[in-house]
């Protein structure tokens, strides 16, 4: 297996000293997506006013109800009341990483949690090594969520393919639905999509963006 050293020289700009093995690559074109349509036999709502939308970002009725949906159903038609859902300001910081010391920053930026369970991610990266990457999330307990994340790593020059990584989350919101905490991991592969070049983790955390 290569060093984490020697594929931190390939794949980090020069002069750069965060020392993390991950591309945050292009993105996809991604939908944030509407409240679902009305259950069968609901009125339509005739405006915003009457949307179950407009709750989304901070009730948790929602995980008892998906506890209930039956099998075959589309879990996806409660997401929209998901407290995870939004745009947030999240960092990455290293735990237990193989040479990076505890307590650094591996990363930083942007993710916006949409409402049709899937992710997108602005990395502080710099774009030319790919700065943009996509996931899809699930809920697996009350405020807690699942994130599995892929992103495209490219060399400092932007030309040379590095070859895919996964960051996986497993993340919970506060109480008051303004913040998140949870754990991370980053597995940088080679382009045959299977060897391991390096393996980061950590903490991550995470404040809300509003509109105020």
């Amino acid at each position: 297996m290569t060093s984490f050293n020697s594929i931190r020289a390939v794949v980090l700009s020069a002069g750069q000293s965060l020392a993390v093995v991950v591309g945050l690559g292009f993105a996809g074109h991604a939908m944030a997506g509407c409240a679902p349509p009305p259950a069968p036999g609901a009125p339509e709502s005739p405006s915003l006013s009457g949307s179950p939308f407009l709750p989304a970002f901070y009730t948790e009725r929602s995980y008892g109800s998906l506890l209930k949906i039956g099998e075959g159903e589309d879990w996806r038609r409660e997401l929209h009341v998901l407290s995870i859902v939004g745009l947030w300001k999240f960092t990455f910081t290293s735990e237990g990483s193989q040479g990076i010391p505890d307590g650094t920053v591996v990363d930083a930026g942007y993710v916006t949690w949409h409402a049709d369970g899937t992710e997108l991610m602005n990395s502080g990266r710099p774009p030319i090594t790919g700065s943009f990457c996509m996931g899809v999330w699930k809920p697996v307990g009350p405020s807690t969520f699942k994130l599995h994340h892929v992103a495209l790593s490219w060399d400092p020059t932007g030309t040379v393919f590095v070859g895919p990584a996964e960051i996986r989350e497993t993340v919970t919101v506060a109480p008051k639905g303004n913040s998140y905490a949870g754990k991370f991991t980053i597995d940088q592969f080679a382009t045959d999509e299977k060897t391991v070049l390096a393996h980061v983790q950590g903490t991550v955390t995470a404040t809300r963006v509003t509109v105020d």
